[in-house]
């Protein structure tokens, strides 16, 4: 019966994140095109679409480092709260287009997505034992990504036949973009305290907040926590591409017709099915691939990775990401190739997080809430330096970025499970290397 109950817990938790992030990662792929419309309806309104993604990313890496001692105060689920309303004050600040509103509610809603995002790998993770960390993070995950599926089917029926993104077009996207995060907000206030196998409740961290930011720091200089760091790296740096870069860029380049900007949308949708595929396949198979291990799953994603980059070289001009462009790619753009290559970054990325959701609480289940922490904190930064070079870097060097970094994330990644493994079989039942984390002197976040 406990079991049951947490992975209903591990249910709630994905229909929360569904709606939140249906609002804000909807809001984040079409923010550039968005912000373009409402400046040349008014040049006063100076906002970029980059720089604000950039600014959210930016304070969410600083404030990673905080969360973990809030989480030791409130508990995830509070945490969870907190974050979700900030993503609403977001989408909130779309309804009154001002520069420094919208700088304003960027950085809010970067403290925001450090509390929601840690709360979030703490509370899955005190739901989860090492049997069922694969495929709750898988369905957890394509849960989650089923926000892009179904957000951006809704922009894509608000945007057909528009060059421009009209006022009230905005307003019916702003209003309904806040009424499902809202519904988010619901589901979380429904989740129960989380369990662990013996049945016993969630238990806050001892020490407080100042052990919780001490134990954060020991843990980034793990072996195995600076190596997975450069895999966490290049999920920034590729979400950024996918989320705020990839589509808007699609939408720009004029020769692939004259109801472009109605693929920004489609090009979500594929996006967010590629996640839905693989977080379900990698969420139903779990109890297999775990006998496998994570690194054939992370080598897919990156084999995926590859081929969606070599054809986004060919297909899209490199001015694509800045404006509306007539430059030619080297193949003639298609449309049908663009949204191919939606599908497989989706794909891909799924690929790479339900195994890194599924290898930090496997390799640090004690120490989960500073784990998540130093996940997001790296993954932010990249997306945050993404978002400031994409305005500045065209399409070309872009890529050339992501295939470095994909190549020495997979190679990070491989060596810290084949080392978990290698523990595994000798019958280690330590988490890490590190005396400070081991030696029980410090508590745990149960």
């Amino acid at each position: 019966m406990a079991l049951d109950k947490r992975f209903l817990n591990v249910i709630l938790l994905g229909f929360a994140f569904m709606f939140v992030f249906t609002a804000f990662q909807t809001m984040g792929n079409i923010e550039k095109t968005i912000l373009e419309s409402i400046n040349a309806e008014d040049p006063s309104f100076e906002g970029d679409g980059y720089t604000s993604l950039a600014v959210i990313y930016a304070v969410f890496a600083v404030c990673n480092w905080l969360a973990p001692s809030i989480i030791s105060v409130t508990g995830p689920k509070i945490a969870m709260l907190i974050g979700a309303v900030t993503y609403c004050l977001f989408i909130a600040s779309f309804l009154l287009p001002r520069t420094w509103l919208l700088y304003l509610a960027s950085c809010v809603m970067g403290f925001g997505a450090a509390v929601i995002w840690t709360g979030q790998g703490n509370y899955l993770t005190l739901n989860s034992d090492s049997t069922t960390i694969s495929r709750n993070s898988g369905i957890f995950w394509a849960m989650l990504q089923a926000s892009m599926f179904l957000g951006n089917l809704f922009v894509y029926f608000q945007f057909q036949g528009k060059t421009q993104i009209d006022a009230d077009t905005r307003l019916i996207v702003f209003i309904v973009l806040l009424v499902v995060a809202a519904v988010g907000i619901v589901f979380l206030l429904l989740l129960r305290p989380a369990q662990r196998a013996d049945g016993e409740l969630e238990r806050r961290e001892e020490g407080g907040p100042l052990n919780a930011l001490k134990r954060a720091f020991v843990l980034l200089l793990t072996k195995e926590m600076l190596l997975l760091s450069i895999t966490f790296f290049y999920t920034g740096i590729e979400l950024s591409f996918f989320s705020g870069v990839y589509s808007p860029s699609i939408g720009f380049t004029k020769r692939m017709g004259e109801n472009v900007k109605q693929l920004v949308g489609l090009s979500g949708i594929f996006i967010g099915l590629g996640e839905v595929v693989g977080g379900a396949f990698f969420g139903i198979m779990g109890p297999k691939t775990i006998r496998w291990g994570r690194d054939p799953i992370v080598m897919v994603g990156f084999l995926i990775h590859m081929a969606s980059f070599f054809l986004i070289f060919l297909n899209l001009p490199n001015s694509s990401p800045f404006g509306d462009t007539d430059e030619a790619a080297f193949i003639t753009s298609n449309a049908y190739v663009a949204i191919l290559c939606s599908f497989l970054l989706g794909f891909g990325d799924s690929c790479y997080n339900t195994q890194i959701y599924s290898i930090l609480g496997g390799v640090f289940p004690e120490d989960s809430a500073p784990a998540f922490a130093l996940f997001k904190f790296t993954q932010s930064v990249a997306a945050a330096a993404s978002f400031f070079y994409s305005s500045h870097l065209g399409l070309h060097a872009q890529l050339g970025i992501l295939v470095v970094l994909a190549v020495v994330g997979t190679i990070s990644f491989c060596f810290v499970e084949w080392a978990a493994r290698s523990k595994k079989s000798k019958g280690y039942n330590g988490a890490i290397d590190d005396p400070d984390l081991s030696d029980g002197t410090m508590p745990n976040n149960r």
